[in-house]
């Protein structure tokens, strides 16, 4: 009895909870966030396919949990190796950038276009 009510109750748990990832997927502000909410769900899934085989006593549905488990694996690692290069060329870009910018001021012309004498102070 105490059993059943429990796993009723888990059950509308994870359903509350999949139910909110699924609204984060489709207003997260940025891609990330749609990332990691569809594997939020697909974590749901499998503790939905866990909860599913304690109330029926059974191990059947063990490797689609685990294949469900992997996909998801899979999906959270190429997701950050993506955003990992992504950051890392954003990086690069404003290192460059930077070091550009200084590059033309040092020249020889200051910031408001004068040419300097070589010592920092702007010629006349």
């Amino acid at each position: 009895m105490i059993v059943s009510i429990l796993l009723g109750l888990g059950v509308v748990m994870l359903a509350a909870a999949a139910l909110l990832a699924l609204y984060r997927m489709t207003k997260g502000p940025t891609t990330l966030d749609r990332i990691i909410s569809a594997d939020v769900i697909l974590a749901m899934v499998v503790a939905g396919l866990t909860m599913e085989a304690v109330i029926n006593r059974h191990a059947t549905t063990l490797p689609i949990m685990l294949v469900v488990s992997l996909v998801a694996f899979a999906g959270s690692l190429s997701a950050a190796r993506f955003f990992a290069d992504q950051d890392r060329n954003t990086l690069v870009q404003e290192a460059h950038a930077t070091s550009d910018a200084a590059a033309e001021t040092s020249d020889g012309e200051t910031s408001d276009g004068e040419t300097s004498d070589g010592e920092g102070r702007a010629a006349r």
